[in-house]
């Protein structure tokens, strides 16, 4: 008798239900909709910890299923966050351009406004024209629609040159990092579009919602990076079981033995190569939003390995694993690098922690892979099988 999906995957409810009483439990404390117990930046660090859960789970997938270590996925995450911030930066000082000309004799024309939008924009870099990788930025719709379809193309086509050509293990994750440096080190440039090193920034001010507290907003981030998270697990999830997930895990444990069986190997690592990158676009255009600031140096290759670092505390091969280890990592890295983490005065030396962090985190790393492969996730495990245990006996 076939069970259902849900059936056969009792942890998705478990999340999903973690989840849910989770956003509830900060919206009720938060500051804007509830009593105030939870301050607005802190409900923001959480919204901004699980778009991070969503890009460590599709890493998760793409690394910790088919066995594709890309140091690459965050350039993804990024220019997610480059197409809504176009919007969100046009929009904005669209709005403040009008207003500014409102009170002229003569009314502005459209090319005045948009001269004027230009120079207000890309001022800070010395120029005055609205570069065309900006034509779509006036439309929503259009930019939210550049959000899934340039990661996706950019993935699509990296995929396909790297896949066809059989690059695999060390040679594929050096190719993924160079791909990243190389978009990092273009988006440095001020002639690259998006305003160089300067990034693109004031992106917590929303459009037509100047009235809305930022409290608010929070909350309402909050409530879309969890169910963006909550829809991206199940779709997962969906991927990761099944006949598609063993063709998977099998490429991952022996390719040239699956490409043997007659299975097109290359088709399945393009297709979930492909997949993972739209969901970290996705992930990032609402991280940013919440982050208020996007630029070059979050793409840059660094922040592709903490990604890896967070999928590989947490556990690879599962997905609550991803979860886990990256709310773990980015929750106590901001308690070390905000200041709640007390200096240690050794008399000789006083150990700061902001200086000191990284060198902890590739401790934790270290000591991991060595003692605790299964990292976090498998502490579920363990519990599971005592459990399973004790019910038998």
């Amino acid at each position: 008798m076939n069970r259902s999906f849900l059936a056969r995957n009792p942890s998705i409810l478990w999340f999903l239900a973690l989840l849910g009483l989770f956003t509830l439990v900060v919206t009720v404390l938060s500051e804007g909709l509830g009593v105030g117990m939870i301050s607005t930046s802190f409900v923001k660090t959480l919204g901004k910890t699980l778009c991070l859960c969503l890009i460590a789970v599709a890493m998760d997938v793409v690394w910790g299923y088919c066995g594709i270590l890309s140091l690459g996925h965050f350039a993804f995450f990024g220019i997610g966050g480059y197409a809504i911030g176009m919007w969100l930066m046009y929009a904005r000082t669209e709005t403040i351009v009008e207003r500014s000309l409102a009170n002229q004799v003569i009314p502005p024309t459209p090319q005045e406004v948009s001269d004027a939008i230009a120079s207000q924009i890309f001022g800070v870099v010395g120029a005055s024209e609205l570069p065309s990788l900006w034509a779509f930025a006036h439309s929503l719709p259009l930019q939210l629609l550049m959000v899934v379809l340039v990661p996706g193309l950019l993935a699509l086509v990296f995929g396909w040159l790297a896949f066809r050509s059989r690059v695999t293990g060390v040679y594929l994750s050096i190719l993924t990092q160079a791909m990243t440096l190389a978009l990092s080190l273009y988006l440095f440039q001020n002639d690259s579009g998006l305003r160089g090193n300067n990034g693109l920034s004031g992106l917590q001010n929303i459009p037509g919602m100047g009235d809305v507290p930022q409290g608010v907003l929070s909350v309402w981030f909050l409530w879309a990076s969890a169910m963006a998270l909550a829809v991206g697990y199940v779709l997962f999830a969906f991927v990761t079981s099944g006949k598609m997930g063993s063709v998977i895990r099998a490429i991952r444990d022996d390719e040239a033995r699956v490409r043997f069986l007659g299975y097109h190997v290359e088709s399945y690592k393009l297709f979930v190569f492909t997949l993972t990158a739209i969901v970290a676009g996705i992930a990032g255009a609402l991280y940013y939003p919440q982050a208020g600031i996007v630029n070059p140096a979050e793409i840059a290759p660094i922040a592709s390995i903490y990604l890896a670092v967070w999928v590989a505390i947490g556990g690879r091969g599962r997905l609550y694993g991803a979860v886990m280890g990256t709310v773990f990592v980015t929750l106590l890295s901001s308690w070390f690098t905000g200041g709640g983490a007390p200096d240690i005065d050794l008399g000789f030396y006083r150990i700061q922690w902001t200086d000191w962090w990284l060198v902890l985190l590739g401790l934790a790393f270290v000591a991991v892979t060595l003692f605790a492969p299964q990292g976090l996730g498998g502490l579920v495990n363990k519990l599971k099988g005592a459990r399973a245990k004790e019910a038998k006996a």
